[in-house]
């Protein structure tokens, strides 16, 4: 998971912890109102299976950010997330990232990458 948090004068710390298939990176950005944020995942062995990203504000469900499958180029997006204030691409087949521009206090949130494992036939994530 991701955590992007914020201070009155800074859109302030990007933490980041490691898991077992899925892991994002990196351990902490800090960043300020109006900056681009990266948060990259790595989806180890899985590489026949699209990169999905959900936000995450504490005490409510998750949203469904964006799905990115660098086979299709083509980026979906859930209800109230568009480009190009979010957007992914990919480093190889199971290197992603996630891209906030002009981040903003509503973008403080927690963010999940996940990725369909066929073989356990179920969801993954941090």
């Amino acid at each position: 998971k991701a955590i992007l948090t914020h201070t009155d004068n800074m859109l302030g710390t990007l933490c980041v912890s490691g898991a077992t298939v899925v892991k994002q990176k990196p351990p902490v950005v800090t960043l300020r109102r109006g900056e681009t944020a990266t948060m990259d995942c790595n989806l180890g062995t899985v590489t026949t299976s699209a990169a999905r990203w959900y936000k995450q504000i504490p005490g409510r469900a998750p949203q469904f950010v964006l799905v990115y499958f660098h086979r299709w180029w083509t980026v979906t997006y859930g209800t109230g997330f568009s480009s190009p204030k979010h957007s992914s691409n990919y480093r190889s087949e199971s290197e992603y990232y996630l891209i906030i521009n002009n981040v903003e206090d509503g973008d403080s949130a927690v963010y999940y990458c996940a990725t369909w494992d066929d073989p356990s036939k179920e969801f993954v994530s941090q």
